[in-house]
This record gives structure tokens, C-alpha cells and sequence, in this order.
């Protein structure tokens, strides 16, 4: 064995030895107690593998079933900042608006994880920043391709085929057609729309939700409604959808042609790790 060799060997073994201590010192460094009051982070971090290092979570999370045993410290509007103080955590997940728990936060020197709301890229961008910061990099990344892989699939299958004009509802009053809540022309709700193959009726109205009036929904004549009940478990007689206030409506060629489609569940308006699955279900509603 030559000098040369034995020197190109020993800086190999100095360089693999160089990156082994940087990740464990990254893992050494990543939060052992986390909070988290942003339900579909909650949710990425129990698919990402960071389930065990979650020690409690907002009032509003309920999946997946391990997190419903964990302390609840409050909400976007009312984080409980003494229960999350008492509980020790090193990261606190926090919404974009919560100024003042984050500088709470700051002031004991506890970190926090800023979201915000954006479209679907954001989300995607966002899975993978939280996993390198908790230590869960390399199952982040493999989460977030399996979703882009997901999204491209569903984009390929109705390539070429007519984009329904939609209306994609998320709230209204039961039983009425007062104040309807649909998804205007940003955010991830109409990113998901387009990827499923439809095309906004709103799409020019640059607000995530818009509440719309009976006369803009006939001004804008959509060919499909699409509407989101979250929570609704579909199995039970008494919230089986009832489309029958769309039926004052007849003029719109979504109620004249019988396009009033319901889906039901609240993981369908949610940008965490089933996003790509959402996308698929607005998909077969729209293109059966």
C-alpha cells in the first residue's frame, strides 16, 4: 500500500467519522418534549415518526388515536400558557398569529416552530422543515414524496379531461343557504382543487375563504358543487348530507344536471399527511 493511499484512506475515515459526530449532535439536539396547537402538524409528526417526543397538544387534535390520551393546553385563540410553561417542552409548535405566546415562549428561552397557512407547495416545504427540525429529516423528506408522488398521479389521471367549473363549499348554515363559506383563489384548499382537476368558480378572488350570497353563486354558475362537512361520520342516519336548500337554486347547472357532491370528513380540508388522499377523493368527485 502506497503513501498516497494510505492517506486518501485516512481523511476518508476522518471525513466519515466528521459526518457520524454531525448527526449525533443533530439528533442530540432535536426536541425530546414537544407541543404542538397545530393539528395537522400533530399529525405530520406522528407520520413522521415523532409520535413519542409530542408530551401534549391543542384542544382541536384528534388524530391520530394516540394523541387523544395527551394533556390538551388550549387553542390558536386561547393557548393555556401556564399548562404549557408547567409541562417543560423545548419546542412549541405555534400558529403565525399567536405574537404573544411566542414572545412568552422567547422570554423563558423555550423554542417555537412558526406556521403559517400557504398553498400546497407551503405545506410540502413546511413537512420538510419540521422534520429536520425535530430529527426526523430523512422520514420527512420519504413523506413528502410519497405525497408529491401522490399529487402527480392524481394530475396525470385527469390530464387532458374537461376542468369542471367548481365551488368548493366548506361551511353553511344546516338545512339553509345562508352563510355559505367557500374557497376563494389562494391557499392550499385551491391548490388541491386544480390539482384534483377542477377549476375554481372563485379563482379570482384573492382570499383563502370567501362567504358568498346565493346571487354570486348564480352569477358564477358553477357546474359542480363540491361540499366539505368535516367531522360528519357519513355511517349515521341523522348527518347523511342533505343538498335538498341547493334544490332553490335550479337555474345553476350544478343543481340542474345533479352535480352536489358531499365528502365528508375533516382530514379532507387538512394540508398534513394525507393531503395527497384528499386530493384523490375531490378527484373522483369531480371526474367519476
Amino acid at each position: 500500500m502506497t503513501m498516497a493511499t494510505t492517506r486518501r484512506r485516512t481523511q476518508g475515515l476522518a471525513l466519515m467519522l466528521a459526518v457520524l459526530l454531525s448527526a449525533t449532535s443533530l439528533v442530540a439536539q432535536a426536541p425530546q418534549r414537544i407541543i404542538s396547537l397545530v393539528p395537522n402538524l400533530t399529525e405530520s409528526l406522528f407520520s413522521m415518526g415523532a409520535g413519542p417526543q409530542v408530551v401534549a397538544v391543542s384542544s382541536f387534535d384528534r388524530e391520530p388515536e394516540a394523541v387523544r390520551t395527551l394533556p390538551r393546553v388550549g387553542a390558536l385563540l386561547d393557548p393555556d400558557v401556564e399548562r404549557i410553561l408547567s409541562l417543560r417542552p423545548d419546542l412549541v409548535i405555534t400558529y403565525g398569529s399567536q405574537v404573544e405566546l411566542k414572545a412568552q415562549l422567547a422570554r423563558t428561552g423555550i423554542a417555537a416552530f412558526d406556521y403559517r397557512h400557504g398553498g400546497l407547495t407551503d405545506a410540502l416545504t413546511t413537512l420538510r422543515a419540521l422534520g429536520v427540525r425535530t430529527g426526523h429529516a430523512r422520514e420527512a423528506e420519504a413523506l413528502a414524496r410519497r405525497l408529491e408522488q401522490q399529487i402527480a398521479a392524481t394530475r396525470a389521471r385527469v390530464a387532458g379531461r374537461p376542468r369542471p367549473r367548481t365551488l368548493l363549499v366548506f361551511g353553511r348554515e344546516p338545512g339553509s343557504l345562508r352563510n355559505i363559506y367557500a374557497v376563494g383563489g389562494t391557499g392550499f384548499l385551491h391548490d388541491m382543487l386544480e390539482a384534483a382537476g377542477g377549476r375554481n368558480v372563485l379563482a379570482d378572488v384573492t382570499q383563502e375563504s370567501v362567504q358568498v350570497t346565493t346571487e354570486t353563486i348564480l352569477a358564477r354558475a358553477p357546474e359542480v358543487i363540491l361540499e366539505i362537512r368535516g367531522g360528519t361520520d357519513p355511517s349515521r342516519a341523522d348527518a347523511r348530507p342533505d343538498t335538498s336548500p341547493w334544490q332553490a337554486l335550479a337555474s345553476v347547472p350544478a343543481v340542474k344536471q345533479g352535480r352536489l357532491v358531499v365528502l365528508s370528513g375533516s382530514w379532507l380540508t387538512v394540508p398534513g399527511p394525507r393531503v395527497g388522499d384528499a386530493i384523490a377523493r375531490f378527484s373522483t368527485a369531480l371526474h367519476p
